[in-house]
């Protein structure tokens, strides 16, 4: 539970419809996630930002792709990458957020650390509650890989947008035997948008880069 504080503030839904928080954020401003728990998820950020799977959009400078990784010491809680980090080459601590708590239900996150949560938090909490097993989730941005593996891999309808209680109850509903062996989820309403996921952050970025060395260029 997050305590009460003069630092916690309440984010409003919010309809921008790309990178921009869209569930009510719950934030307590505290100190970021320990060094400790952080080199895996921070090596493997930085080498998704020079894939150009995690970065910006030069024409409209906004920002794209988050990771995750289950926090060690508390099985309900997750770390992740914070909201606007996408476009900074190389993270410190202070640019991660600890997920201690959300609902689907009532489009809710609650998290602490200097910034807030990733806007695709409710969709990494979904993976993490579907299967104990899964301890990271990567959520990348391709074009080529997101329209060559539509439909052929676990893909969420067109009419289902990012960063929703709708993508994530319709996760839950997908998750069957194709998704468990796959490991992957393409967002066909969230354009470039993949998700992939892993028993850790080796296996989670093994799958991703499996799919993509059969993109054809």
């Amino acid at each position: 539970m997050i305590n009460e504080s003069t630092n916690k503030t309440i984010t409003n839904h919010n309809q921008i419809d790309e990178g921009y928080i869209k569930y009510n954020c719950i934030w307590e401003k505290a100190s970021p996630p320990s060094e400790v728990y952080l080199t895996e998820i921070n090596h493997w950020r930085q080498k998704l930002f020079e894939l150009e799977l995690i970065g910006v959009y030069k024409d409209s400078g906004i920002g794209y792709g988050n990771i995750s990784t289950r926090h060690p010491k508390h099985n309900d809680q997750f770390i992740i990458t914070a909201t606007q980090t996408g476009g900074l080459e190389k993270l410190s601590k202070n640019h991660y957020s600890l997920v201690t708590a959300c609902s689907i239900e009532e489009n809710r996150v609650y998290c602490r650390g200097l910034q807030k949560a990733s806007s695709e938090a409710l969709t990494h909490y979904i993976i993490y509650n579907l299967n104990n097993r899964y301890n990271a989730v990567m959520h990348i941005h391709h074009h080529k890989m997101w329209k060559q593996l539509q439909f052929k891999l676990p893909t969420t309808p067109r009419n289902v947008t990012y960063g929703t209680p709708d993508i994530a109850f319709e996760i839950k509903r997908m998750y069957d035997r194709n998704i468990l062996e796959s490991r992957i989820i393409i967002m066909a309403g969230h354009e470039d948008g993949v998700i992939t996921f892993g028993n850790n952050m080796d296996e989670c970025g093994d799958v991703l880069l499996h799919y993509l060395s059969y993109i054809s260029v």
